[in-house]
């Protein structure tokens, strides 16, 4: 028996030790260095900012791929919304307000703090095979053809 109770031992001991080695291994989230991130939200047009607009985060892994998880922000009434605590590296950031395009671009934050001016663009027309105007998106559209006219009798 005192051979078993050696040999248990060992083993609880072993497997304290390869724990404790893997757990100074890992990083710890808290230590990495962070970024604090000002985001300023306006037309491009006119250059008034843009309120409420949902301004979403995504940390881009080296492959180019968006990792799982981030944090949404809301700009505030003078279209400034601020966050403390991003990862430095590649962040993909997605803004989203009604009546914009949807503006997506990804950042290479390595800074501790970074100042990002992001212009949103009113839709623009949509482009269709079918138009006359296929050719040349900026021609003005074609005149209606005159109705016929009542007097004029057909061949």
């Amino acid at each position: 028996m005192t051979n078993m109770k050696k040999i248990f031992v060992t083993g609880v001991v072993l497997a304290m030790l390869a724990l404790a080695g893997t757990a100074l291994g890992q990083k710890d989230k808290d230590e990495e260095p962070t970024a604090w991130l000002y985001f300023l939200v306006v037309k491009d047009d006119n250059g008034k900012p843009v309120r409420n607009a949902a301004v979403i985060m995504h940390p881009v892994n080296p492959k180019g791929k968006q990792s799982r998880g981030g944090m949404e922000l809301k700009t505030d009434m003078d279209g400034k919304a601020n966050f403390d605590g991003a990862p430095l590296g590649m962040l993909r950031v997605q803004v989203l307000a009604s009546g914009f395009q949807t503006f997506g671009e990804d950042y290479d934050v390595e800074k501790p703090k970074m100042e990002i001016t992001i212009k949103l663009k009113r839709p623009q027309g949509q482009f269709s095979v079918y138009d006359d105007r296929a050719k040349d998106p900026n021609a003005p559209p074609k005149p209606a053809p005159p109705p016929p006219d009542p007097e004029k009798k057909p061949n």
